[in-house]
């Protein structure tokens, strides 16, 4: 079995992971020094946000060089020395392909303002005329992920009409344009650059944008249109030249054995969505469905339903995610407070006893939810979507940095973090991180969790049970408002304690 396979890959934003320097930025030299703990937590990989040179228009997503060290971050060498210390504790090390766009910093870009329409510079991206009087106009209806066209306008040296050039994302990150062979060629430079140092794999951004239809055709969704691209007929993403793009990718990765490519795929279409993890493209995909699904037992079985249908399909491992850098945490998608929690840990061990591999996003395994945070201290792009769910971990209970760093963090962490620190919840038998810890601990050295297939049982109304296919392992979960029997078997581990023998409502139980 390949490592990543039956993984669990723990996502680490490195901006608010761990501070080792006082400046409220996490950094490399600051993870190096809590890998400790991921050892303790009992992850198998970890997988790290941009850290590249970058002007931090959208946190490190706009990359200025994607081949060296951010110095806000550290430099070469400590990352380096973090790669070592990772792989002598067993775990291994997954870095972002930022493959779509570029920042308006990076060389290219800069050459690309400063020569002319029509110039080899310029083909590294998408410049085009406008359209109308004088070319005042957009060159198609596109929109912008962040909101706004999805265009910005370049003058001409003499202040004459210009092109227009087009960003997905924000003005700052120019598409790159994937049918020129220069782009091609310096991404296999960038995959060979840090997979000569050791690096284990590679979390594609935006994976399914980084090819455009020729054409490029007015979205003709218009209105109802929706930004995140998991629509069909969306013209700005999964078009068919990206495919090409994986296949590239995979080739360069098959020189480097044990090494694997996992796509961030915001498609709808079942059969679209396979077609990225065909055998000769990404290892891995992220399913989104259970993401996605509320808290009740019939969207649940039905997101994992047709997660397990659509990678089979093509004889892939499914992955499965509830939390990552741009949605909101568990705790408040599933209703805030009690019971957000409640139900948080028990879709953690829904997710955890499901076949594939499971990426985890930093602090979900001490039940953070997101942070309200004021108007003036906001720093996302996209205006207040991810800010919440990106504030600094807590690590003890000494305000105002709690342990993240011993200043000021970049976004304020709130008085309500005392409670939910690493050094609060160690020792606590009944804390979400004990019950992650213990969870992780069965996955990886119980026999019970074998088998890629689930069965499901017959269940009181909102609940359910499945088994794995090879095993007696069975996960009930109770999404209901009255506690129910379990299923007949010896309990493992349960997100709360029973209730006279009984799983309360917004539970979950694993039994063998």
């Amino acid at each position: 079995m390949r490592w990543w396979q039956e993984a669990v890959v723990y996502e680490v934003y490195v901006r608010s992971f761990a501070d080792s320097d006082g400046d409220g930025v996490g950094d490399l030299n600051g993870i190096r020094g809590r890998l400790g703990y991921l050892e303790l937590l009992g992850v198998d990989a970890l997988w790290l946000t941009p850290f590249y040179r970058s002007p931090m228009v959208d946190h490190g997503y706009d990359v200025a060089d994607p081949r060296d060290v951010d110095p806000l971050f550290g430099d070469l060498e400590s990352f380096d020395a973090l790669l070592a210390e990772a792989h002598r504790r067993g775990m291994q090390v997954v870095v972002d392909l930022v493959g779509n766009h570029t920042s308006t910093e990076h060389e290219w870009f800069r050459g690309a303002v400063e020569s002319a329409p029509g110039s080899p510079e310029r083909a590294r991206y998408h410049f085009r005329p406008g359209r109308g009087r004088n070319g005042a106009e957009p060159p198609n209806n596109w929109r912008s992920v962040f909101g706004g066209p999805a265009w910005t306008h370049v003058p001409g040296p003499g202040g004459e009409p210009g092109e227009w050039y087009m960003h997905l994302f924000t003005a700052d990150q120019p598409d790159l344009d994937w049918t020129n062979p220069e782009v091609w060629a310096d991404t296999e430079k960038t995959i060979r650059f840090w997979a000569d140092r050791g690096v284990d794999g590679f979390r594609i951004d935006v994976a399914h944008g980084m090819a455009k239809p020729e054409t490029l055709p007015d979205d003709l969704r218009q209105p109802g249109w929706t930004p995140l691209g998991d629509r069909d007929n969306d013209p700005r993403f999964d078009d068919p030249g990206v495919h090409d793009v994986h296949r590239m990718i995979r080739a360069v990765l098959d020189h480097y054995p044990g090494r694997m490519a996992v796509g961030e795929v915001l498609v709808g279409d079942d059969e679209a969505f396979a077609r990225y993890v065909r055998p000769d493209e990404l290892h891995q995909a992220f399913g989104f469905r259970l993401l996605h699904a509320p808290f009740e037992a019939d969207a649940v079985r039905a997101a994992i339903d047709r997660t397990l249908a659509t990678f089979a399909g093509v004889g892939a491992e499914p992955t499965w995610t509830l939390a990552n850098h741009d949605v909101p945490r568990a705790v408040t998608r599933y209703g805030g407070g009690d019971v957000g929690t409640a139900r948080a840990r028990a879709m953690a061990l829904v997710v955890l006893a499901l076949p594939g591999s499971v990426y985890l996003y930093e602090g979900e395994e001490l039940g953070l939810p997101d942070v309200e945070l004021a108007e003036e201290v906001l720093q996302d792009p996209s205006g207040r979507g991810r800010d919440g769910c990106r504030v600094p971990m807590p690590w003890d209970a000494e305000p105002p940095g709690y342990g993240f760093t011993t200043g000021a963090a970049w976004l304020p962490m709130p008085q309500e973090y005392g409670r939910l620190t690493v050094a609060a919840q160690l020792e606590d038998v009944g804390s979400t991180l004990s019950l992650y810890r213990r969870a992780l601990e069965l996955r990886a050295n119980h026999p019970g969790f074998a088998g890629d297939a689930v069965e499901w049982y017959g269940a009181p109304p909102g609940c359910f049970a499945f088994r794995r296919s090879a095993s007696t392992l069975v996960c009930a979960l109770n999404a209901s408002s009255v506690p129910v029997p379990l299923p007949p078997g010896d309990v493992l581990l349960t997100s709360v304690p029973l209730v006279d023998g009984e799983l309360p409502p917004n539970a979950a139980a694993w039994l063998t």
